[in-house]
């Protein structure tokens, strides 16, 4: 059941209207001077800025009936945790290249969401975590997991999507669903999985830093995250800014608290933005939402 202020996937606006919305959060990244500050520093702005925004469900897959099936969505009207994450990485990118510039938030956007930036629904990374492999190797994100004393699953496998076929609508299709399978073979050929244990977060704290993109590790047999959101730091408190199943983008004040209080969650990934060093045009070749 959808959470009780989540929209639908019907409640889509034009693209004019989310426009509108992009034209003014740039006034304010503009009014904030955000351009001047370190990328996380931004993502943290640009994330507080969208407080209360509703959690959406399936906010991607409202296209499923039109012709082509898989288009590149952009709406800044609420999220689900991995679309917050990715339009605020994205929103930031605009701002830090001058541009402000609404092509050029769509155009990060499809480099972020697909393979190779092909739009296409196999192609669209559905797992976190090739989200990040991909989006380092584009120079955008460094994965900081192992660095600030990650531990390995040498054992983590990919398979969710594949193992629950009924719960997507695109793999009715079986050309579709053996070329999922195809993607979580080599993720399981080319990924290696860290996370910081959840009892060993708070120890972290000092090494985390604001707009920090966090996910929570999972014990889920094929799954490599539940849930995605951003460091937040504000004077001693290190919480979680996130889109929330609970009904919207809110702030939970303590990140450790947070993962410890959901089933299933075993601890946290963590990326760097590192776009503001340089970055490089390329995309992985190797991505549930």
């Amino acid at each position: 059941m959808p959470p009780p202020d989540s929209v639908t996937v019907a409640d889509i606006p034009s693209d004019s209207v989310t426009n509108e919305r992009f034209q003014r959060v740039m006034h304010f990244a503009r009014r904030a001077n955000l351009a001047e500050r370190p990328p996380g520093q931004a993502i943290q702005a640009l994330g507080r800025y969208f407080l209360g925004r509703p959690y959406l469900v399936g906010p991607l897959d409202q296209t499923l009936d039109q012709n082509p099936p898989e288009q590149l969505v952009c709406r800044l009207d609420g999220f689900d945790c991995f679309t917050f994450d990715e339009a605020v990485l994205a929103l930031a990118r605009t701002v830090d290249d001058g541009s402000y510039s609404y092509d050029k938030y769509k155009d990060y956007t499809r480099r972020l969401r697909y393979r190779n930036g092909e739009i296409g629904y196999c192609n669209r990374q559905h797992y976190y975590t090739a989200f990040v492999k991909q989006a380092e190797e584009q120079g955008v994100l460094k994965n900081i997991t192992r660095q600030i004393g990650g531990r390995r699953n040498p054992d983590k496998r990919y398979g969710f999507m594949s193992a629950h076929r009924g719960e997507y609508p695109q793999l009715e299709s079986d050309s579709l669903y053996l070329c999922i399978q195809q993607v979580e073979k080599r993720l399981n050929r080319t990924m290696d999985y860290y996370y910081v244990p959840q009892d060993s977060i708070r120890a972290v704290y000092g090494k985390l830093k604001a707009g920090d993109l966090i996910s929570t590790a999972t014990d889920i047999d094929g799954l490599d995250v539940t849930h995605t959101g951003l460091v937040y730091k504000k004077a001693d408190t290190t919480g979680l800014l996130h889109a929330s199943t609970s009904g919207s983008v809110k702030i939970s004040p303590d990140l450790q608290r947070y993962v410890q209080g959901v089933d299933s969650q075993i601890g946290i990934i963590v990326a760097r933005p590192v776009f503001g060093e340089g970055e490089s045009e390329s995309a992985s070749a190797s991505g549930t939402r």
